[in-house]
This record gives C-alpha cells, structure tokens and sequence, in this order.
C-alpha cells in the first residue's frame, strides 16, 4: 500500500516525504510505506504507522521524528503504531526501490525468489554496484535484522540485500 499524494493532504505528503527512516536514510518513510493512515482536522495531525517488522526498534526514532517535525510545521500530532495491516516489503514505493539500489542495498526479491537465496542458496541477488548476480549470501543477517549480507564475486563488494517480507 504506497502512499502518494492523492492519498494524504499535499501539504502533509510533502512534510513526511522529508522524514527519513534512520535505518536507511536514502528511504522516505513515504518510500518505505510505514505510513498507513493520516487524517487531518485543522491543524491537528493523526497518523497510522506500522512497523517493518514486530518490534522494530526504528519505530520510537520516527514517530519522535514525525511529532517533532510536523509541530515544527505548526501542527500537533498523535503518532498511532498499529500492527494491521501487516507491513509487507510490497508498500516500498517504485522509487524506494531504486533508492535502496542507489543506496547499495540489493532491493527484495519475490518471496519465492527469496526463500530460493536465503535457504537454498541460489545466486538471484544483484548486486547493486554491479547487477552481477554471481553474489553468495555471508550472513542471514546484515547491517539490521530485515536485511542480509551478500558479496558479489565479481566486483567482491559486499552489500545488504532487504529480505522480502510478506
């Protein structure tokens, strides 16, 4: 569920557009598509955000970041964390997509593409770097618990790959 401008008021979208999510702050938390309801009255701010996964600890970062932002605009804010619906790596935006790969993290595959690289050992990442995908898995888990650790053995330049999540 990508949220654009259509779905939230165009002042509001333009504002969260700029919060980053401090886990990979070439991502929006609009690109990462956390934001899952926002409903304005007057000047007071209501959002639904929902974690990447249960207990993610990014999630005090950001709504502190949404709060602290939005009052900056002169609006108050109530922050909801709620768990459904379930986010899935399916809410990343297009442009999320590419900004992982600009970033160099290996964007999520399809769920059965991922469980063929992260149990079966398949060679279906691309690097980001390089799009080479003669890259092995090092680790199940990278930098942060929704992404693991690839080389490429053709540039032999490490990198994340965002697991998929449904």
């Amino acid at each position: 569920m990508v949220r654009t401008a259509k779905d939230i008021d165009a002042r509001l979208y333009t504002i969260l557009y700029k919060i980053s999510d401090p886990e990979i702050p070439a991502l929006s938390i609009i690109d990462l598509g956390i934001v899952q309801k926002v409903t304005l009255e007057g000047k007071h701010v209501e959002i639904d955000i929902t974690p990447t996964y249960t207990g993610c600890p990014a999630m005090d970062s950001i709504s502190m970041e949404i709060r602290y932002t939005l009052e900056q605009y002169g609006y108050s804010c109530l922050v909801n964390l709620v768990l459904d619906p379930a986010w899935t790596t399916d809410f990343i935006s297009d442009v999320g997509l590419q900004k992982l790969k600009d970033y160099g993290v290996a964007p999520p595959l399809s769920t059965e593409k991922d469980k063929r690289v992260l149990y079966d050992g398949e060679r279906l990442v691309p690097c980001p770097r390089c799009n080479s995908t003669n890259s092995k898995m090092i680790s199940q888990f990278g930098s942060t618990a929704c992404k693991s650790l690839f080389q490429c053995e053709d540039c032999m330049e490490p990198f994340d790959y965002f697991k998929c999540h449904k």
